[in-house]
């Protein structure tokens, strides 16, 4: 039996535990001695992160290869048209080689909680909501994916990761449940707790 926390990120939140230019870090959440990210997220991208003590699962979590389904909210600039979503779902290419094909749809603006600081948008130009699902893991991915498309992202949030997701969690709260590593996340069996974390303005633990 492992452990793995699901953490729900706040924006501007670094994925790792420590930072020497005083950014809130996972220290300023999460109080578990032994666990470790299990892959990332962007700085200034929130969701779910999910932690492990447990060395083989944290490798299926993270590793590319064995092609973990991720599932994002994604508030872009702009009303992107079937071609070009077209062009997710065929596979784009970026500057480090060609993606795998992606699934997105436009999805009406979720019930998310307001980000500080909020999103800036222009009043002369409009946004859309997609949901964009990927199995790869490389750096700022579905930013430069819509980016190559013509529409930048504004927001982006990590809903789910394989069977994994943010349901009943608030920014900065965790639950913690146990499961059969190193099988797939659908073996995962909830049989924790819910800690809450500090409210953006708490000062960081020393």
């Amino acid at each position: 039996m492992s452990r793995l926390i699901l953490f729900n990120k706040p924006f501007q939140v670094l994925s790792q535990f420590t930072d020497d230019r005083g950014r809130r870090t996972l220290k300023d959440y999460i109080d578990t001695p032994g666990v470790y990210p299990a892959g990332r997220l962007d700085w200034d991208s929130e969701g779910l992160l999910l932690l492990t003590d447990d060395g083989a699962l944290q490798a299926r979590i993270a590793s590319p290869r064995f092609h973990l389904p991720k599932t994002y909210l994604v508030q872009v600039e702009g009303e992107p048209d079937e071609q070009r979503l077209d062009a997710l779902r065929q596979g784009i290419t970026l500057k480090d080689g060609r993606c795998r094909p992606a699934r997105v749809r436009r999805v009406d603006a979720p019930d998310l909680w307001p980000r500080q600081p909020p999103v800036r948008t222009r009043l002369t130009v409009a946004d859309r909501w997609l949901e964009l699902t990927i199995d790869e893991g490389r750096n700022r991915q579905v930013r430069r994916m819509t980016a190559a498309i013509g529409h930048p992202t504004l927001r982006l949030v990590r809903r789910s990761i394989g069977d994994w997701n943010l349901d009943g969690l608030a920014p900065g709260q965790w639950r913690a449940i146990t499961v059969h590593a190193p099988k797939a996340p659908s073996s995962a069996q909830p049989r924790g707790r819910r800690r809450r974390g500090p409210p953006p303005s708490a000062k960081r633990r020393r």
